[in-house]
């Protein structure tokens, strides 16, 4: 159908979540049928180029979310919402709650929320009188022994708001239960399998072995217009369940099939569903029919494509007709499909690193192939249990019956070629020896996380490092009235603009969402990350543990390290180290009490600063003082008030200059053009600092400070003096990739150095920031960011060949 003509056509659907890239197929298609789509998601991404308004929001924050939506329709009057709906199971319940909240059709919460918890759902079935496994929810360890005394082994542990078999194990005998209980308490993570930011909670059941189904199944106004039973292949490997693939037809008896659409018809009934596209799970065994999950959205991976294709039933339109409310007519399938299709999942057997894979297009122009979808690249890591829960991705053949189709399956998995090796025996990961197959399963993950990111670095050359995965870690503020945050923000939007532009997979990190930032980091989806982060919990104090967190990820990342964003933070452990180098600076003392006693050598005027604090926080027009007076006031203000050291220095009176350093080491160092502020008047006050309110509420008066890039009539002596002073320092204190130094010249020509910056802001508006340095010895802001980005993955990659 094309795509004006379509019954779709004008209407506005709101898509909660996009899901992952793997996801692209469906937004592809809703765009296809002429929809207006509006997506709910934390951040803009891939879906971009498909979407025609964002609505951004904290999706696991359903007030957030719920009010983003509220907002956004009353700045857009224009824009009715006809429905909404979700393909990915971590927004089910987000939903419906959209649902009730703005009388759209769908599944109630209320329904929803016993559904979506397994836990739940098997209770509804004992007190409904629906076959269910026997089952206990476990909430503390204690309760293993009932589970040994009461239950018949094996039994099945698992994740009450779980996916795709992810953390669910079989536990064969009592003896290994409380192992196995431990594993998937100990390892639950949103990281590894995000649905579960529902919530973690752990049940027990019995097994229950035999055939496992599904049935998609259309619903709508309580009728069941449309139904597919397919075959599941046998999940269980071992301790572990694993999705391997899926044939439609089934192949089970006309009865039998019967016999489970209408134990899933009334199941579906008593629950109260009347309006959705259902993925519903279930098991025919010996003791009967038991349903498994119903899944209140569309199936996942190759659902959509093998319904399709066997009975030419679009899941995606006939979903959104439905959270419509579009009336359908009762589908009747044809007898026998157009296609018989088998769906596989490509597993390795152990986790490892991709290092080999055929270009799947060749075996997409085989005759019975339907579709190949490959999710992974050269040099990912895979995680299968215990590790994780991944794939390579998966495929459709099809067949003119179901023994064809089987033949071949069995063909192409001959034909694909890939290769997932265990990493080099002589690394850590080769190192750490298990008592079981399940113990230090997340130390063994984070070590092959950190071997495939750094591979990923290592084989980053100057054609391919666009393909790197590129996260912005950065604080983000919505609206704010401090300059200082605006300008932040400023920075780090200028930085995922303009690397976009240029070509590269971009993402940003909000660290203002810090436990949203920690899950994000975790999941490994990143190769680099463009450290631009200066505050956790709007502290700029927790800055240096920024880069702490990310190397205990074992994250690649720009920019210096936590040992020199923790000495350029403390300002008197920075003044011993440079007085230890016997780099110039201005005389100085400290103080951590009022009682400390302070240097009578030290000459007025004075300047009393906060040790450790950014951007002129704490330095105000009278922290210079010029008595013993004067300077108990200052030290009482900062030791007292702002509960800080204080550092003492003598007053410099001279201009200061600003030093942008690019590199790493000696070998490819380059200082960039000077900035000069000119501070004019005389001596005396006002004195010639930078304070708070002069550098940012733009209070003062400014006709007394010229700021020059590059500096007029110095001479090159002194241009010499602050370049070598300068690279001394920042090497000193082993900045990487970029930095700043600050050094203030008195009237004599003597150089003193004031401060380093190991991470200035990256911000092209600013007309005497490290852009505009750049820019000036003809680096363009586009080429600037690839310089720090080639710089961090050179560093990397010496550190790997030293290693």
């Amino acid at each position: 159908m094309r795509q004006h003509d379509s019954p779709l056509q004008g209407k506005t659907i709101l898509l909660v979540n996009t899901g992952s890239i793997k996801k692209r197929f469906i937004i592809q298609r809703l765009k296809r049928l002429g929809l207006t789509i509006v997506v709910l998601n934390r951040e803009k991404n891939w879906a971009q180029q498909y979407v025609d308004h964002w609505i951004i929001a904290d999706n696991t924050n359903y007030n957030e979310a719920i009010s983003a939506i509220k907002e956004f329709l009353s700045a857009n009057p224009h824009i009715k919402l006809d429905g909404a709906l979700t393909f990915w199971e971590d927004d089910v319940l987000l939903t419906s709650r959209i649902v009730d909240k703005f009388n759209l059709t769908g599944v109630p919460y209320g329904i929803a929320k016993n559904v979506r918890n397994k836990f739940l759902f098997r209770e509804f079935c004992r007190t409904h009188d629906i076959p269910t496994p026997q089952h206990l929810l476990v909430k503390h360890e204690s309760d293993l022994q009932y589970l040994r005394d009461q239950f018949a082994f094996p039994i099945v542990i698992k994740p009450a708001y779980g996916s795709s078999s992810a953390y669910v194990v079989k536990v064969e005998k009592k003896e290994g239960l409380t192992d196995l209980y431990r594993y998937v308490k100990n390892n639950l993570s949103t990281s590894i399998e995000s649905a579960l930011s529902d919530g973690l909670d752990i049940f027990a059941e019995e097994y229950i072995d035999g055939d496992e189904v599904d049935i998609d199944i259309l619903l709508q106004n309580g009728r069941i217009k449309f139904y597919s039973i397919s075959d599941n292949f046998n999940k269980d490997k071992g301790l572990f369940f694993v999705d391997s693939g899926q044939a439609i037809p089934s192949s089970l008896p006309a009865n039998v099939q019967s016999y489970i659409l209408e134990m899933a018809e009334m199941t579906v009934e008593k629950l109260g569903i009347q309006n959705a596209c259902i993925h519903f799970e279930a098991k025919h065994s010996k003791k009967g029919f038991f349903p498994i999950e119903v899944n209140l959205r569309m199936g996942g991976d190759y659902v959509y494509s093998y319904t399709k294709s066997a009975w030419g039933i679009d899941l995606i339109e006939y979903a959104v007709k439905i959270a419509i409310g579009q009336y359908i007519p009762k589908i009747h399938a044809p007898e026998t499909p157009k296609k018989y299709i088998i769906g596989w999942d490509l597993h390795p057997d152990e986790s490892g690193m991709l290092v080999e894979l055929d270009n799947p297009d060749t075996l997409k122009k085989l005759k019975y192939v339907e579709e190949v979808e490959i999710y992974k690249h050269i040099g990912d890591p895979i995680l299968v249990p215990p590790e994780g829960f991944e794939h390579l991705g998966w495929l459709t053949v099809t067949g003119e019956n179901t023994i064809d189709a089987q033949d071949n399956l069995e063909d192409i998995l001959t034909r694909i070629s890939y290769k997932v090796v265990k990493f080099d025996p002589e690394s850590s990961l080769g190192k750490t020896e298990r008592k079981s197959r399940t113990s230090a399963a997340v130390l063994n993950k984070n070590l092959l996380i950190r071997t495939a990111r750094l591979k990923a670095i290592n084989r980053g050359e100057s054609d391919d490092i666009k393909n790197l995965k590129i996260g912005i870690l950065a604080n983000i503020y919505k609206e704010t009235s401090d300059p200082i945050a605006k300008n932040i923000t400023e920075s780090a939007t200028a930085v995922q603009k303009t690397l976009e532009t240029i070509g590269y997979h971009v993402s940003t990190i909000n660290l203002n969402n810090f436990l949203g930032s920690l899950d994000v980091l975790r999941k490994g989806e990143i190769d680099l990350i463009f450290n631009l982060g200066e505050r956790l919990y709007d502290d700029d104090s927790f800055k240096p543990q920024i880069t702490a967190i990310v190397d205990a990820l074992q994250i690649p990342y720009t920019g210096s390290d936590v040992f020199t964003h923790s000495l350029a933070a403390d300002k008197i452990r920075f003044k011993k180290l440079l007085a230890y180098h016997e780099i110039p600076t201005p005389a100085w003392d400290y103080a951590y009490e009022l009682e400390d006693e302070i240097d009578d050598e030290l000459e007025f005027p004075l300047i009393v600063k906060p040790s450790s604090t950014d951007y002129c926080l704490g330095i105000t027009d009278q922290s210079i003082v010029t008595n013993r007076k004067e300077l108990q006031r200052e030290l009482e203000r900062i030791i007292r008030t702002m509960k800080r050291p204080a550092l003492i220095e003598e007053y410099i009176d001279g201009d200061e200059y600003e030093v942008y350093i690019l590199g790493n080491g000696e070998e490819n160092l380059r200082v960039l053009p000077l900035c000069r502020t000119i501070f004019h008047g005389g001596t005396q006050k006002p004195w010639h600092i930078n304070t708070y309110e002069s550098k940012w509420l733009q209070r003062g008066d400014q006709a007394m400070v010229t700021r020059q890039l590059p500096p007029k009539n110095i001479s090159k002596k002194i241009e010499s003096l602050i370049t070598e002073i300068a690279l001394d320092t920042y090497n000193i204190l082993n900045c990487k990739d970029y930095g700043r130094v600050d050094v203030k010249v008195d009237r004599d020509d003597n150089p003193y150095v004031l401060e380093v910056n190991p991470a200035p802001w990256l911000n092209y508006s600013d007309p005497h920031g490290l852009a505009s340095a750049a820019k000036l010895a003809g680096i363009s802001f586009e080429n600037l960011l690839e310089e720090i980005i080639r710089l961090s993955i050179e560093r990397y990659k010496s550190k790997a060949t030293k290693t």
